[in-house]
């Protein structure tokens, strides 16, 4: 018995041990796992960090960087960059059609902001792995949902939400304001040559600008022509008898006196009902055609122009 008891508790004591080291073998397995766990988690954070370095190519973009806070993060801007203030003293890096490739090099960006249609660069800038944010005009819904994406990439989703939100909220207001009102027929107009009816460019059916007039109110002469933009003639314009001529000038004139003269330019078309009736309206300004954070603002001045009493 004694002989027997003894084996019993030798085999025990084994059985105790070998629970013991498996007891010890799992936890090294959990602390393992653990680490492995951390560690994954601290490269997948560091890989998705904010850039600290960005170029951007867009002036529309390069605003809403600035309006979501990540203007200090902007390194370089393209050559038509001009607003906000603080883009004036960045380095230039060309634009949409001469991008200087080696210059954006130089100045090792992690993050690049290009267009849509800049094939070539990008190619070349995949090959050189610095990460792009394409971006292409589209309507009006389509600025806030780009300053949302932004927010995301650049870290101030916070600031990118109550931004997109705002200019949300103001827009609703004027469709609201607009949709108690009459809806004028309206050329639009964002290009001609300066004191005659030639190469007038207005707004077709798509994009952000025949967005821009319906929310304020306006009914798009050439909403049945799906393009962003109509190349449209005197004949044209007589056709389409619009009873409102609204242009948008961002850049060329600077007084109210310069304004009227040209909106006389369009005297000679005195049968169009907007000639007839003294409905021409010139709106000048920064921003005006620029899909960026400043949209809602311009559509309140469209509302106000496309609803005041000749």
């Amino acid at each position: 018995m004694n002989t027997k008891g003894t084996k019993m508790n030798t085999k025990a004591t084994k059985m105790d041990t070998k629970a013991t080291k498996s007891r010890g073998r799992s936890w090294l397995s959990l602390l393992s796992l653990f680490v492995i766990f951390v560690s994954s988690f601290v490269i997948f954070v560091s890989a998705f960090q904010a850039p600290q370095r960005i170029v951007s190519l867009v002036p529309a973009v390069t605003e809403m960087l600035f309006a979501i806070g990540a203007g200090p993060q902007v390194v370089a801007v393209s050559s038509y960059d001009r607003e906000p203030p603080e883009v004036r003293t960045l380095p230039r890096v060309g634009a949409l059609l001469d991008p200087d490739v080696e210059r954006i090099l130089s100045i090792r960006p992690d993050l690049v902001i290009t267009y849509g249609s800049q094939t070539d660069l990008q190619q070349q800038l995949e090959r050189a792995s610095i990460a792009l944010f394409d971006y292409r005009h589209a309507g009006l819904a389509d600025i806030t949902s780009t300053i949302r994406r932004l927010g995301g990439v650049t870290g101030h989703a916070a600031q990118a939400e109550r931004t997109a939100g705002s200019i949300e909220d103001r827009l609703a207001e004027v469709r609201a304001k607009a949709a108690a009102g009459l809806r004028p027929r309206t050329l639009l107009v964002f290009g001609r040559e300066r004191g005659a009816l030639r190469n007038i460019y207005a707004s077709g059916g798509r994009g952000f600008l025949h967005d821009m007039l319906e929310a304020a109110g306006g009914i798009n002469v050439f909403a049945d022509i799906a393009r962003e933009s109509v190349q449209a003639t005197t004949e044209l314009v007589l056709a389409r008898a619009p009873d409102v001529i609204l242009e948008v000038r961002s850049a060329d004139i600077e007084s109210d006196a310069e304004a009227s003269r040209e909106a006389q330019s369009w005297s000679p078309l005195a049968s169009v009902p907007a000639v007839r009736n003294r409905r021409v309206i010139v709106l000048t300004g920064q921003g005006l055609t620029v899909p960026g954070p400043r949209v809602a603002e311009v559509v309140e001045r469209m509302f106000q122009a496309l609803h005041r009493t000749p």
